[in-house]
């Protein structure tokens, strides 16, 4: 930035806004920060009382900081991303739909590394609603060179650093096991639960089958739902450490690759994660019935939009996995599931 004379300042950006005074008739903004100076500018400084003002020193290759932002968050945006402009150079990226938002952190901590660009985002994996702000971006100086924008873009074209997965639509089938409501000795209180909680999500649970406390007549279930060409299946009632409970035996009989049981999130750390072939097995603890969120809410609509999930992913959690169960409940606004 420099101080020159009005009479020299043709061509040059202006490093401040310069409010005019009309008595009686108008008093604001007349010219704002970043404005190119033109010749006809000059007569109206001047009955403004500005003689001298300062100026940005910008040379012809840098780039102004609306251009910049726009650059920046085009670079940085994937699939489901609309782009909005939020005024004094900065720029919003928006969900286009609903869907689960993914953040590459790395690519984030890389393109913020350089001084003059802030990027900031929500937490991902989390659902967001169509036209949800999941970014902003902008420069710090009114110009940028064009080489910091430049290397921006480089790494931006490593990944894809903001994007919104969609939920598929599966067909889901629900195992529920347990002597009690096998014989009709007691309700079963799962399944409306997860019918409820799947639709929510775009899902549908199209059978569910009931299964004493035996791990064979479990695995024949969940072959059985395998055979009618479910996309998830749910296995709930037994997820627990008592001798009795078949569940998790039943879903290796079965075939089950398991990927994780026990995880670190309360509620449902007795939760289970398996594969048979591509078609996810998840073992749902009873926490799943009696809590409004719970390790469900974090992991479900994750295999929803498609993504295979591994016990690291999984382990993540633990950090930002313990709900606080408070009496009005903000979630996804909350810390619960932030793993960052």
């Amino acid at each position: 930035m420099k101080e020159v004379s009005v009479y020299d300042a043709l061509g040059m950006v202006l490093a401040h806004d310069m409010t005019q005074i009309v008595p009686g008739e108008y008093k604001g903004s007349r010219f704002k920060k970043g404005h190119v100076i033109q010749h006809e500018d000059v007569e109206v400084m001047i009955c403004m009382g500005k003689k001298r003002l300062y100026v940005f020193d910008k040379e012809e290759t840098d780039v102004h900081e609306d251009d910049a932002a726009r650059r920046i968050a085009s670079a940085a945006s994937g699939r489901g991303v609309l782009l909005r402009s939020a005024g004094e150079g900065k720029l919003e990226l928006l969900a286009e739909y609903d869907g689960l938002l993914k953040i590459d952190t790395s690519l984030l901590s890389e393109l913020i590394e350089q001084d003059d660009i802030m990027f900031a985002t929500i937490h991902e994996n989390q659902l967001v609603k169509a036209g949800e702000k999941l970014a902003g971006t902008r420069i710090i100086p009114l110009y940028v060179k064009e080489a910091v924008l430049a290397t921006a873009e480089q790494v931006c074209e490593k990944g894809t650093l903001v994007e919104v997965l969609p939920l598929k639509s599966m067909k889901i089938g629900l195992v529920t096991t347990g002597s009690e409501v096998y014989t009709g000795k007691i309700r079963d209180g799962f399944g409306p639960v997860l019918d409820t909680k799947f639709k929510e999500l775009g899902s549908q649970v199209v059978k569910q089958l009931f299964a004493d406390d035996d791990e064979v007549m479990i695995a024949a279930c969940i072959n059985q739902l395998l055979e009618e060409g479910v996309d998830m299946i749910g296995v709930t009632g037994g997820m627990s450490v008592d001798p009795d409970d078949k569940t998790p035996t039943g879903i290796k009989l079965a075939g089950g690759e398991i990927v994780i049981y026990g995880t670190p999130v309360l509620p449902g750390a007795m939760f289970m994660l398996a594969y048979i072939g591509d078609v996810p097995v998840v073992g749902i603890p009873g926490c799943a019935m009696y809590s409004k969120i719970s390790i469900f809410d974090l992991v479900v609509p994750r295999l929803l939009a498609g993504e295979s999930l591994s016990k690291a992913d999984i382990r993540k959690l633990a950090h930002g996995g313990l709900c606080r169960s408070c009496k009005l409940c903000t979630f996804p606004n909350c810390g619960f599931g932030k793993s960052y």
